[in-house]
This record gives structure tokens, C-alpha cells and sequence, in this order.
């Protein structure tokens, strides 16, 4: 291990509400995740809170279907068993789970809705952050729709049809909008005008192995 991989990240997750649970049945349980807390645990042993960890203290058989960004907030989905994991794992893969965020970004975006077409990879000087790049990026489509204006923002419920890395995030800023509070991506006032990522996940449907549809929508915190 180098020097470098010694030093512990800063990392503070919130304590209260240790779990916000939204549902929970035989093969699934469903969580509010709180902005500033991860999805999985880190590599790192100051990074091992997270979602998961908190979640398999009490369901032990629980198993992460997908991830939301440690800033982030809103919808995560978990399974109880293989069964279940298998079969919506399956539907995240080809992209037929319907899902929807809320985000306030800055500036005032003209007209009502549009589609965000940029190929995505990561930036290899600026590890962990993503960019635009129509060379050697994967495909990612971003839908959007305005909600509301403030003074200097807009607010918006997005749509992503592909699941890439910092989608979103990057996407918001190659159009000259940023996400508000986005500490890889914002910059001066955007930044300062949020003490977290304005990015929620708001809705997740997807189909049970019955056959039944499911959906779950978490309250807008900001």
C-alpha cells in the first residue's frame, strides 16, 4: 500500500436517520438514501458506512441492485434474495426501469423540455470525474423537463435513458447548467449556492418476477 492510499478520505455520512425505509416485502426492500452517504462502502476503512452496510445489519440476505452517487439522494432499491436480485438486475441492464430525478440547476433554461445526446468517459487527468467525449465516449441520453424557475435557477426533472457514471452531473454542465452544490463539477456561485448536491432520485418502477408492476417515488428534500 502507498502513502497515499493511507490517508483516510474525508468522509462525515449523516447518522440520523440510520435507515428511511420506504417499503419492504419478501423480495425487496426500498430506501430513501440521505445525500452524503454512500451506496456501498469504499475501498478504503474509513469509507465502510454506507446504505449496504447499514441495510445488511438488519436484513443480512440484502443485496444492492443499483447505486445512487454519496451526494445524491432518494430511491435505492435492494433484494432479499437471488431470485428477485437476478430478475430486476436484469431489467437495469436493459434499461427498462423507468427512473426520475429532480435537480436545481443554475441559470434560467429556455423552453419547456429537450434531450441531452453527449457520449460520456471518464477524465483520466481528473480521476474520479467524468466528461464529455465524442472519441472514445459510450453513448448516454439525458431527457429533461423544466418544473420551476427561482432567480437565478431553474429546476428540473430529468430523465436518464442510459445509466453512465456522473451522467447527470456532467450532462447538466455540458449544456451550461450546472447542478447546484456539485463539488466535482460547479464552480463559484453554483457551488456556493447549496451545502449539498441539489440531485435527487426522485421515482423507480420497475416489474416484480410476478409479473406486477412496482413504484416508488421519495420525497424532494430540498
Amino acid at each position: 500500500m502507498n502513502a497515499l492510499s493511507d490517508v483516510a478520505p474525508i468522509y462525515n455520512p449523516p447518522l440520523e436517520p440510520c435507515l428511511s425505509l420506504l417499503h419492504r416485502d419478501a423480495d425487496f426492500l426500498v430506501f430513501d438514501k440521505p445525500s452524503g452517504l454512500l451506496s456501498v462502502p469504499g475501498r478504503h476503512p474509513s469509507l465502510s458506512d454506507s446504505l449496504l452496510t447499514r441495510a445488511q445489519k438488519k436484513y443480512p440476505t440484502a443485496l444492492i441492485i443499483h447505486r445512487l452517487d454519496k451526494d445524491t439522494s432518494g430511491v435505492v432499491l435492494m433484494s432479499r434474495n437471488r431470485k428477485a436480485h437476478a430478475f430486476v438486475a436484469a431489467q437495469f441492464e436493459a434499461r427498462t426501469t423507468k427512473k426520475s430525478y429532480i435537480a436545481e440547476v443554475w441559470g434560467r433554461i429556455e423552453g419547456e423540455e429537450g434531450l441531452i445526446d453527449l457520449p460520456l468517459a471518464i477524465d483520466p487527468d481528473n480521476k474520479p470525474r467524468h466528461r464529455v467525449d465524442t472519441d472514445h465516449g459510450k453513448p448516454a441520453q439525458t431527457r429533461w423537463q423544466v418544473i420551476g424557475y427561482g432567480e437565478h435557477t431553474t429546476r428540473l426533472r430529468l430523465f436518464p435513458l442510459t445509466g453512465r457514471t456522473h451522467q447527470l452531473r456532467v450532462h447538466m454542465k455540458a449544456v451550461g447548467h450546472v447542478i447546484l452544490g456539485d463539488e466535482f463539477y460547479a464552480h463559484g456561485a453554483a457551488l456556493a449556492a447549496a451545502d449539498r448536491l441539489l440531485l435527487h432520485a426522485e421515482h423507480l418502477s420497475f416489474v416484480r418476477p410476478d409479473g406486477s408492476s412496482a413504484s416508488f417515488t421519495a420525497p424532494v428534500p430540498f
